[in-house]
């Protein structure tokens, strides 16, 4: 499990706005929370090293990249063994389609969000991904209409 890194109202500041832009001028970022440059730089670098910022990522339009469909999926496995586990994660993992996936409890085992270009990729997704895997209980799909907000935060 990851250790807690304890924060001040600077570095919480500083990642609420990271997260917005990460391509923020640092002299900007020290006009918005009342510190010097260097200090926001140097934060930004313990920020990093210990691992509260794990990457700097460009948040993608999806429609702009022909991803318009959203997908949300409930995955539920026969068998929950170590084994079992890894070899749905390898499986789903690596697809382009599957942009994230978390190990779940309650209702199901996984959820899933997918992009893609149609519904006839997601049916094919299913085709190859759930009907020949006999560790698949069931699924649950949940299309998203309208996406309403994309802030880029966790």
């Amino acid at each position: 499990m990851t250790e807690s890194v304890t924060l001040d109202r600077f570095d919480q500041r500083l990642l609420a706005l990271v997260q917005k832009n990460n391509l923020r001028p640092a002299r900007e970022l020290a006009e918005a929370v009342g510190l010097s440059e260097s200090a926001v730089l140097r934060r930004l670098r313990r920020l990093r090293r210990e691992k509260v910022i794990v990457a700097d990522i460009a948040v993608v339009d999806p429609s702009v990249v022909g991803e318009p469909v959203s997908v949300h999926l409930l995955v539920s496995l026969e068998r929950e063994r170590a084994s079992d586990l890894d070899s749905f994660t390898r499986k789903v993992r690596h697809r382009p389609e599957v942009k994230k996936i978390w190990y779940v409890t309650g209702e199901a085992d996984f959820v899933m969000h997918l992009r893609l270009p149609s519904m006839d990729q997601y049916a094919d997704f299913v085709q190859e991904v759930f009907h020949g895997d006999s560790n698949v209980k069931s699924f649950k799909t949940i299309v998203a209409i309208r996406e309403i907000e994309t802030s880029g935060a966790a």
